[in-house]
């Protein structure tokens, strides 16, 4: 059965946070059974792309939930191609602090700083959950670029899209709020202002995962959700989260 929403008064103490505009529209539905059926975000390349075939310095593996792909330090021999599943890349400061520092989907390639000379992996990989992963050893992939034109344009394209998202990402950390972090990337979790179809439902997600993305506590993050969903930003239960189109406000709201 689904579950409606209804506008309540938000819950926020007095002095914890700015006041933020309702969303524009009250009528957010969720259906849990439906939210593991969403489609998927479009990939980085056409599947059948020269990585689909066989070569020399290729390999399939499998990665269980928490599984490590390599560590920061090991040797960076090796560009990695997500199939399926979610991996998360960490860095580990002298003191020992680790930082998130991304959280890729499939279509998503890493670890291709040893195309640029990197001895040594500069941060931790590790599977979010089961994934399927393509390692493709630097040699073979540089030679890969070198044959397959389409195929090269295709990745510089996906480079460049990567590096001006992680510039933004940049940006947003160091200039906004940890509330307006949070509205920011539900929004592209659920696609808005990309390329492909808005699918404004996510997936299950834990607010400890949350808090790690967007560098705060999980508390922070649980205060804010209850507050986007006082104002129907947002609705969510065990099954997943709805986003409405609205939650934009809080990104451009000062």
């Amino acid at each position: 059965m689904a579950t409606s929403m209804t506008s309540t008064s938000p819950r926020i103490p007095k002095g914890r946070s700015y006041p933020l505009p309702p969303a524009a529209h009250h009528n957010l539905k969720l259906v849990p059974k439906r939210v593991g059926a969403l489609p998927k975000l479009e990939t980085a390349l056409d599947l059948q792309s020269p990585l689909n075939r066989s070569m020399a310095g290729k390999s399939r593996h499998e990665y269980l939930v928490g599984q490590s792909i390599f560590s920061q330090g090991d040797p960076a021999s090796a560009v990695f191609y997500i199939l399926s599943g979610k991996v998360k890349l960490t860095v580990v400061s002298m003191s020992g602090k680790e930082a998130v520092i991304a959280h890729l989907a499939a279509g998503s390639f890493f670890g291709e700083a040893s195309l640029a000379g990197e001895p040594l992996r500069s941060s931790s990989a590790h599977a979010l959950e089961s994934s399927t992963i393509v390692r493709i050893d630097k040699m073979a992939m540089q030679d890969l670029l070198r044959r397959e034109k389409e195929f090269a344009e295709q990745f510089l394209a996906y480079m460049l899209s990567r590096n001006n998202r992680m510039q933004a990402d940049l940006v947003d950390h160091l200039f906004n709020s940890s509330e307006k972090r949070l509205a920011r990337l539900l929004m592209m979790m659920a696609n808005f202002g990309q390329h492909s179809k808005p699918i404004p439902a996510i997936a299950k997600i834990s607010q400890e995962t949350l808090a790690e993305m967007i560098g705060t506590t999980r508390s922070r993050v649980s205060f804010f959700l209850n507050r986007f969903r006082d104002l129907g930003y947002i609705d969510y239960n065990c099954g997943g989260m709805l986003i409405n189109s609205s939650l934009v406000n809080v990104v451009l709201h000062d």
